[in-house]
């Protein structure tokens, strides 16, 4: 099953069980996704959907943090339970060992000894890593290895 086919039989069953936060949620994935289609007139796959369901996760990470910064702990709560709706759908997370792995192996793939190469470093490692691990952290990992 599509992870697109998921969220919507997911949507369904939230109807069904009266889960209104989990709805909404669901709700806003959906109207994201087919904001997208709409835009880019494509059918979404699995690695696009994923690519949505990313980007809400880190706005409502960002959300959160300037929430608690303005002393607002229930609005930056209501963003957290967001998110725990949908993490789910994300593919199981990278260990740091793992992380570690990936990045090296893209490093001497990439034969890259220096920060002028950390764009095709990252090149390599998006695919590998998309949705399994914050980019951000990826990044400081890949720029603490060419570092030294």
């Amino acid at each position: 099953m599509s992870l697109k086919a998921q969220i919507n039989d997911d949507v369904k069953q939230a109807m069904r069980s009266g889960e209104k936060e989990r709805l909404k949620t669901l709700r806003m994935i959906t109207a994201a996704i087919k904001q997208r289609e709409i835009d880019e007139r494509v059918e979404l796959d699995d690695a696009q959907v994923l690519a949505v369901v990313e980007k809400m996760i880190k706005q409502r990470r960002e959300s959160a943090d300037q929430y608690r910064e303005a002393d607002r702990p229930e609005l930056a709560e209501a963003e957290e339970a967001e998110i725990r709706i949908l993490e789910p759908y994300l593919p199981e997370q990278l260990s740091e060992d793992e992380l570690v792995e990936i990045v090296d192996k893209a490093i001497a793939e990439a034969g890259a000894s220096e920060m002028s190469a950390m764009g095709q470093v990252m090149g390599l490692l998006k695919p590998r890593v998309q949705g399994r691990a914050d980019m951000g952290e990826v990044s400081r990992l890949v720029r603490s290895r060419l570092a030294g």
